[in-house]
């Protein structure tokens, strides 16, 4: 140790740095007490590098100021303390060291002014970078590059692009890294349009575009929709050979996935060479966000196979897939894996969580997930408060928006959407006209085509059908297809024939290929008997080429399969068994409850007789009976179906279920129904 100099003991603190081992440096630090060597301004450099790298930022400050006055005169001991303080992300101490270093009358190097700029650009401290700046042109430096950068960072950061961009045309114009600089902080800074802008000017110029270029432009296009430019951009990745670069690979299958192009973007992800956990995220999300739960959940599986352990976004994509498409088995194994893997708190994964359980009619693991979750923004409340009122809990909805705005969370459009949706199934009128009203009087939103809907919902549900067309014709715009809708189901429960065929005419111009508005008129007929006029409906569809509409179809999960089942089919491998459940189900309930089929229910015009028949097997029966022979007693069935459950269905499940005495988790098109073994439903018989 006697032999230790300043060279060699600055050599083991620069190698515990550069590996960011503490204990090393630690004993380096110990070597250079003893010989008397922490006072030399290099050691004391290197020490307070070696702290800051191994996030020990008050270690290298204590250093800092132990040190010598004649160390503290040299200007790379202060560059690299305020190095490690940008680096361990307190820009403000930095700032501060900065002041103190001209107080204190020391001149300020080339690593130092774009260090503190840096720190001014995350701050958004435009006052004190422009204090900077004047010392950069003071001391000669606004010709490096690196400064020049910097600034270009700092200006847009803090929004003033036009001095951005005035120092892109000073003399060092043409350099990519402050082009690269502004770009990026426009993508930062959702200034996508600039962004494009630039990244085009610098293509005019002929700069060079590289790999920190390239993902900037892409992630624009992505965000403004613009495929075309997309599609360009893609060119002149392919033509300057930065395709196989991992990072603008990513970038593309993300971009791909945004716009809905899947098929590109699985094109770029099989021909990479390399792939990393961005990667297999991007295109999994990209599956979730355009419907494509199915791929997206074999992607899933394949990125497990491949060992790559999903982050939180990659989770999140993953369990809205299993929402999406109802696999509750396997969203609870991602749920389990998350937990081991301590991302489940996650307020990306934890929300993901809540509306995957709610949308499973797992209402009670949703309360608990959302009871756990460490932080709640304005999608956690209003996942639990739409969870809530589709699960026939509207009540609960509308308690926890009280308790979210004690919380004093800010709610937001989606959240009137869940609130009014609550107060629709809750059948609470007065409340559901406050929570309208405070939208744009409280909170300054704009009522939109979904509030609208949801409102003439809940009027039309509570009778008030001549409030709902005058709402309608009150409107600000022109009301669109949804809200018409809307008002044809208050039409079809309270049997309104007459104004049915008006809403239905307006949806016939609205939205001339979409079957569902002929298929609500016919069933207004039928329910009236007018069976001529039903008719006629479906004549005009055919006759309009609308005349395969989505057909009726249920399905579970059991023990990992799905089973489906359509009206009237006898496709299940038990069929037999399944329809004499179905007869066994039918003749308990009419002995042991006196129930008798509600034929109005029926949609075609035949002997009373045929119609009980034909209602035997809807959808909804078959499945219900195949769980009631293969689910075990004690464990909920849960069913679900593509449209909305008619009314003698949905007496007669409430009934299989007090006399079979099970649970019936039913999820139709419009809520969930859980029916319990006394005989009673959720929804309380108004959905």
């Amino acid at each position: 140790m006697r032999f230790a100099d300043p060279y060699s003991v600055s050599a083991a603190l620069r190698a515990s740095s550069a590996a960011s081992l503490l204990r090393p440096g630690q004993q380096a630090h110990a070597l250079a007490l003893t010989s008397s060597l922490a006072s030399n301004p290099l050691v004391a450099a290197r020490l307070v590098d070696m702290y800051s790298a191994c996030h020990r930022p008050a270690a290298a400050a204590l250093v800092f100021d132990s040190a010598q006055p004649s160390a503290l005169s040299n200007p790379v001991l202060w560059s690299t303390l305020i190095a490690g303080l940008v680096q361990n992300g307190d820009a403000r101490s930095a700032m501060e060291r900065f002041r103190s270093m001209r107080a204190g009358a020391v001149e300020p190097n080339r690593f130092t002014l774009p260090t503190v700029l840096s720190a001014c650009a995350s701050e958004r401290a435009i006052r004190f970078g422009r204090q900077v700046h004047g010392c950069a042109v003071r001391a000669g430096f606004c010709s490096s590059r690196f400064v020049q950068s910097s600034l270009v960072s700092l200006y847009s950061n803090c929004a003033d692009l036009g001095s951005a961009k005035r120092i892109l045309e000073s003399s060092y114009s043409d350099d990519p890294i402050s082009w690269n600089a502004l770009i990026v902080s426009c993508t930062r800074g959702a200034l996508h349009a600039d962004a494009l802008s630039l990244f085009a000017e610098m293509h005019r110029r002929g700069l060079e575009l590289d790999e920190f270029t390239y993902p900037s432009a892409l992630n624009c296009a992505a965000y403004m929709g613009d495929s075309g430019t997309g599609r360009c951009i893609h060119c002149l990745v392919l033509l300057t050979g930065f395709d196989s670069h991992m990072h603008v690979a990513n970038a593309l299958v993300d971009m791909y996935g945004k716009l809905g192009s899947l098929n590109c973007a699985r094109q770029v992800f099989d021909r990479m060479p390399n792939r990393d956990v961005v990667t297999w995220t991007s295109l999994l999300v990209g599956l979730a966000r355009q419907g494509s739960h199915d791929a997206a959940l074999q992607l899933y599986s394949d990125m497990r196979v491949h060992g790559v352990d999903p982050d939180e976004f990659a989770t999140a994509g993953v369990l809205s897939s299993c929402a999406g498409s109802t696999a509750l088995e396997l969203g609870r194994q991602v749920h389990a894996a998350s937990a081991r893997r301590g991302i489940d708190t996650f307020l990306r994964v934890s929300n993901s969580l809540i509306t995957m359980y709610a949308r499973s009619g797992c209402i009670k693991d949703a309360c608990a997930v959302f009871d756990a979750s460490p932080r709640r923004d304005a999608v956690t409340w209003t996942a639990l408060i739409v969870g809530c009122a589709q699960n026939g809990r509207g009540r609960d909805s509308l308690r926890l928006y009280d308790e979210m705005l004690e919380a004093g969370v800010r709610p937001d459009y989606v959240t009137f959407i869940g609130l009014l949706f609550s107060c629709s199934h809750a059948g609470v009128v007065e409340p559901g006209r406050a929570h309208f009203d405070s939208m744009e009087k409280v909170y300054g939103i704009a009522h939109g085509p979904e509030h609208y809907a949801c409102m003439i919902d809940l009027l039309g549900r509570s009778g008030r059908v001549e409030e709902a067309v005058d709402l309608l014709e009150g409107m600000s715009g022109k009301p669109d297809a949804t809200v018409w809708k809307a008002l044809l189901a208050a039409c079809r429960v309270h049997r309104n024939a007459g104004l049915a065929e008006r809403a239905a005419e307006r949806l016939f111009e609205l939205a001339p290929a979409d079957a569902v508005p002929y298929v609500m008129l016919s069933n207004v007929y039928s329910a009236a008997g007018r069976w001529g006029d039903a008719g006629r409906v479906r004549s005009l569809m055919r006759a309009r080429g609308l005349s395969k509409k989505e057909p009726g179809r249920s399905w579970m999960e059991q023990d990992g399969a799905v089973h489906v089942f359509r009206a009237g089919e006898g496709e299940h491998e038990r069929a037999a068994e399944i329809f004499a459940k179905v007869g066994e189900m039918m003749q308990r309930i009419g002995e042991e409850e006196g129930h008798t089929a509600e034929t109005g229910f029926a949609l075609h015009d035949q002997e009373e007789e045929g119609k009980a028949a034909e209602l035997a097997h809807h959808s909804e029966r078959l499945a219900v009976a195949w769980a009631l022979i293969s689910v075990p007693p004690g464990k909920p069935i849960r069913v679900y179906k593509n449209l909305r459950v008619c009314g003698d269905c949905h007496t007669t499940l409430k009934l299989v279920a007090k006399v079979y005495e099970r649970t019936i988790v039913l999820r139709d098109a419009n809520c969930f129904h859980h029916m319990r073994e006394e005989g009673f439903c959720s929804c309380g018989d108004y959905w």
